[in-house]
């Protein structure tokens, strides 16, 4: 099978990047012939025409939709799987396969189909009003990176294509990372037929480990990016009275935040290598995100090393997350119940041993790249019969 990933990468790297890199490794390790079209953001003209330009495109950039054709053309694919069009490439690559006859999938990476800005989130609390209701509302509040401007393009995008049938009609499967998340694509107006589940996945990092876990204090770990949506005033609010150590292995808009803070060690960015180490070594994984999260790896690499989760009880965690099997809930955006949590995972290593072997289990039965493969495969034949039809 011959496969034309399409991503346009953000300036700053995160989760999608990874999963766009390991699914391209995967298929192409099970012989397939794969090219990636990849636009990096960070070329992004600066200036007031540079702006302009690429408020134009976002809706529909007729350059990116003559460069689809020709790489249509000359590669020759079976099947195009597009994980993110924004802002660059925009959606007028859906023409391009229309006009060649080439099957398209989409992967729902975010929310930017139905929400300008993606995340479902507003004044750090989840908001649903452009669900159901105009995009437009996010002008009101600049949700799109506190830019009234910005949103005003991003909501046009969202509004057109909603209008135009884009969604119904251009995309032949979508992939929802969690069935919490295909529920509100379905709730927008998004064909419900239309819309796989499948989850992220991860190369097994235990198969051929480099060194091993050793003997430390215990300390939790947290993963990711240092941002008010990911819960991190909560997490210290919730260790301002914990003993054992926090580590913290990311950097962001809150960095600050993390000075001088009794027991909490920030590490900055770290190498994958480096993260795996940490888990090998870590009593539990703390993942306190106050959005709702689209299928963040760092579960799945937790779940991979046989790291128990103690995260908030929202939106898809509580459809990866078994409470009280692979991980604990606590109440979202509450740090009394994050830090009783905590201690009480501190003082039962015999529980946390047993919810360690269930995450390690859940991740072989579920999440490694076999499986991931098998159930994108016939995700890729489901988009073709319906392209077919």
């Amino acid at each position: 099978m011959r496969i034309l990933v399409v991503h346009n990468r953000y300036q700053q790297a995160g989760g999608e990047d990874s999963v766009v890199a390991a699914e391209t490794q995967l298929l192409a390790d099970h012989g397939h012939e794969v090219e990636l079209w990849a636009e990096d953001n960070i070329n992004l003209s600066i200036g007031l025409k540079g702006k302009i330009e690429a408020a134009l495109n976002t809706n529909y950039s007729v350059g990116s939709r003559l460069i689809a054709v020709q790489k249509l053309r000359r590669f020759l694919p079976d099947i195009v799987h597009v994980h993110n069009f924004f802002p660059q490439i925009s959606p007028s690559v859906y023409d391009a396969c229309m006009d060649e006859g080439v099957p398209v999938v989409q992967t729902l990476h975010n929310y930017r189909l139905i929400c300008p800005g993606a995340m479902l989130m507003r004044d750090g609390k989840v908001c649903e009003q452009c669900i159901l209701g105009t995009p437009y509302q996010a002008v009101l509040y600049g949700c799109y990176r506190g830019s009234k401007l910005g949103s005003f393009v991003v909501a046009h995008m969202v509004k057109h294509h909603r209008k135009h049938g884009t969604w119904l009609n251009k995309v032949d499967r979508f992939i929802a990372l969690t069935e919490f998340a295909k529920s509100k694509f379905v709730e927008a107006g998004f064909p419900e037929d239309k819309i796989a589940v499948k989850a992220n996945f991860l190369f097994d990092p235990l198969l051929n480990p480099e060194g091993s876990g050793s003997i430390t204090p215990p300390f939790a770990l947290f993963v990711g990016r240092v941002s008010q949506e990911k819960g991190i005033q909560t997490l210290l609010n919730a260790w301002s009275g914990n003993t054992n150590l926090l580590k913290v292995a990311g950097t962001g808009p809150l960095d600050a935040l993390l000075e001088n803070q009794s027991n909490v060690q920030s590490l900055g960015r770290l190498s994958s290598g480096e993260v795996s180490q940490l888990m090998k070594e870590a009593s539990f994984l703390v993942l306190p995100s106050e959005w709702y999260e689209g299928f963040p790896l760092v579960l799945v690499e937790a779940f991979a090393h046989g790291l128990p989760v103690l995260a908030s009880k929202l939106g898809s965690m509580v459809d990866i997350i078994r409470d009280g099997e692979t991980g604990v809930f606590f109440e979202t955006g509450n740090a009394e119940d994050l830090a009783n949590k905590a201690r009480w995972l501190f003082d039962n290593p015999q529980e946390r041993k047993i919810l360690s072997a269930n995450a390690r289990s859940v991740f072989l039965e579920k999440y490694t790249a076999d499986q991931n493969y098998h159930e994108l495969m016939n995700i890729y034949q489901d988009a073709s019969k319906q392209r077919a039809n």
